[in-house]
């Protein structure tokens, strides 16, 4: 038994007896039951906040409950280490080309973007339309190469198209491949005659040309320089103050004995294209690994 012993509410006991001394409120610890008093006020404990340490059954049942919904998602079950997957091969594939009948048997075209316009390269030569190179003072399109990465760094020979603003076609011719054999082989050419030649236009009519060929002798030195070389070129048109001119060169020591005579024939295939004769190709892609 506590130590609070009341009496039962609404009750009324005629015996006279003492309460408990630890719950009288008297001066001395003693006071008559029957004595006038107020009525004792029922005191409740003030609630607390729960803990765990109060109501450890709940935390159990908490924890029990997140490990089973964890464990459910795989949250802490051992996964076997995946392998790391090999990169992925680079593929690149070529943009549709423009595709044109040669007109040198056995030789491959090289056509312009939209197929307007083409040269044909002998069967050792790699056609690169989409690509333009050269040097300080002469820019190429529409190209063509001999021989690329010889000597892990250069090609033997090239090939392109480029304009001069000269109406005058030998003019026109004579610069152009001063300009390259100058920028490429850093060598002052020695040129040659200019001689007529003709560019077929589309419809089969014919309009002038003029083509010159030039000597070089590289001042370099080294096992990949070259000792002497070819540069042919060829313009047409003029007629608004701006030629055309096809380029051909190559290292004429170690592109075989029919260089002078594949480069003319190169400049001398240039001609414009109808446009029956006309398709597109997309070539093959290419696997990079």
């Amino acid at each position: 038994m506590g130590l609070f012993s009341r009496r039962p509410e609404n009750t009324t006991d005629a015996t006279p007896r003492y309460e408990d001394k630890a719950a009288l409120r008297g001066f001395g610890g003693y006071e008559p039951a029957d004595a006038p008093r107020a009525r004792p006020r029922r005191i409740r404990p003030r609630s607390k906040p729960l803990k765990w340490r109060r109501a450890p059954w709940f935390g159990l049942v908490f924890i029990a409950l997140v490990a089973g919904v964890l464990n459910a998602l795989g949250v802490g079950k051992p996964r076997p280490a995946s392998p790391t997957p090999p990169p992925a091969p680079l593929v690149v594939t070529p943009s549709p080309r423009a595709a044109v009948p040669p007109a040198v048997a056995g030789w491959q075209p090289v056509a312009g973007r939209d197929g307007s316009y083409a040269y044909d390269v002998p069967p050792n030569w790699v056609p690169a339309p989409g690509t333009q190179h050269g040097w300080d003072g002469i820019r190429l399109i529409t190209s063509a190469f001999l021989g690329k990465d010889f000597c892990a760094q250069a090609t033997l020979g090239g090939a392109g198209v480029t304009t001069e603003p000269l109406a005058d076609l030998d003019a026109a011719a004579r610069k152009a491949a001063t300009d390259l054999a100058t920028a490429a082989y850093s060598g002052m050419p020695v040129l040659g005659p200019g001689s007529d030649a003709q560019v077929p236009k589309a419809d089969g009519t014919m309009i002038p040309a003029r083509m010159v060929v030039s000597e070089v002798t590289p001042p370099a030195t080294g096992e990949c320089a070259a000792r002497h070389a070819l540069v042919v070129a060829l313009a047409f048109g003029g007629n608004s103050g701006t030629s055309g001119v096809v380029v051909a060169y190559a290292d004429s020591d170690r592109s075989g004995p029919s260089v002078r005579d594949d480069l003319v024939r190169i400049v001398r295939s240039y001609r414009f294209v109808p446009a029956a004769e006309r398709s597109t190709t997309t070539p093959p892609p290419t696997t990079y690994r």
